[in-house]
């Protein structure tokens, strides 16, 4: 174990998890200020906009903990590639919030860490246990379940939150493009920043005036969404990470409770035994590469 990590498990690990407890819930405000708006906004523009915002906040946040070098870039192509991702991501996601239930999209977006294990052995040909594989088949069952394809339930919706995961694993994997000395604030700066720039090359032929009653929710999106990914990365400063990426899955229990208290959506019984079968995998996984890298 290197001095970091021994350092890190050796402290007590509550605050990690409250800070990833919190960042989570954070992040589910966010995506219930985004199923509001679409409603009546296209789901670029609300990514334009809550970037737009974000941006002066992940500037500070940059410079704050790395000094002004922290905005300057050694790949700024490949930051350009990654905003093209999230953009990507978002866009499925944002766009699924129209058709679907709140917990139904969270649960399904949660096969990106699926996605990264399978990719990290097809693309990157890292060694995949065959415990770790059953539990990717396992994962993409449990999408299965959710969707129902050639069931009367199904609705093509349900294919974009998947997608939306599959951009979101390309996203992470991705990191690797950069060069290791960049902090990850420095990371987060460019790619809020790239998504400004390549969603405002289109937002145009989209935009719908805002009203200045608006507003307020474009700026909660923008604080909450910062906040979470703050708090998160904050999180597994703090604690080990094999106690604070499972905590990742209490979003469904807020993205359920939004939805029954804003939508009066309550999931069905196929989508909350696909998502617990979607989660059971991701958490296998996380405790098997954990053990593999230990």
């Amino acid at each position: 174990m290197t001095g970091t990590a021994a350092t890190v498990a050796a402290r007590d690990p509550m605050p990690g998890i409250a800070a990833m407890c919190a960042g989570v819930a954070c992040l589910c405000v966010n995506d219930a200020f985004a199923k509001a708006l679409t409603e009546g906004y296209s789901p670029l523009q609300i990514l334009f906009l809550r970037s737009l915002i974000a941006l002066p906040f992940a500037a500070a946040i940059a410079v704050g903990t790395g000094g002004p070098q922290a905005l300057v870039s050694r790949r700024p192509l490949a930051h350009l590639a990654r905003g093209g991702l999230v953009i990507a991501a978002a866009l499925m996601f944002f766009t699924s919030f129209r058709y679907l239930g709140l917990a139904e999209a969270t649960g399904l977006i949660f096969v990106a860490p699926i996605f990264i294990t399978a990719l990290s052995a097809l693309v990157l040909r890292e060694p995949v246990g065959w415990r770790r594989w059953l539990a990717v088949a396992a994962g993409f069952a449990g999408v299965l379940i959710v969707v129902r394809p050639g069931a009367a339930a199904f609705q093509p919706a349900s294919v974009l939150p998947v997608l939306a995961a599959l951009f979101y694993a390309v996203l992470m994997l991705s990191a690797r493009w950069l060069d290791a000395r960049e902090s990850v604030w420095t990371m987060q700066l460019w790619l809020v920043g790239s998504s400004v720039l390549l969603s405002g090359l289109a937002v145009g032929f989209v935009w719908t005036p805002v009203p200045a009653g608006d507003l307020w929710a474009f700026g909660c999106i923008a604080l909450f969404g910062t906040l979470g990914m703050t708090l998160i990365t904050q999180a597994f400063r703090m604690a080990p990470a094999v106690v604070i990426a499972p905590l990742d899955y209490t979003a469904l229990l807020w993205a359920t409770g939004f939805g029954w208290l804003f939508w009066q959506e309550v999931p069905d019984r196929a989508t909350a035994v696909g998502a617990a079968v979607i989660v059971a995998s991701g958490v296998f996984i996380m405790i098997r590469e954990r053990r593999a890298a230990g």
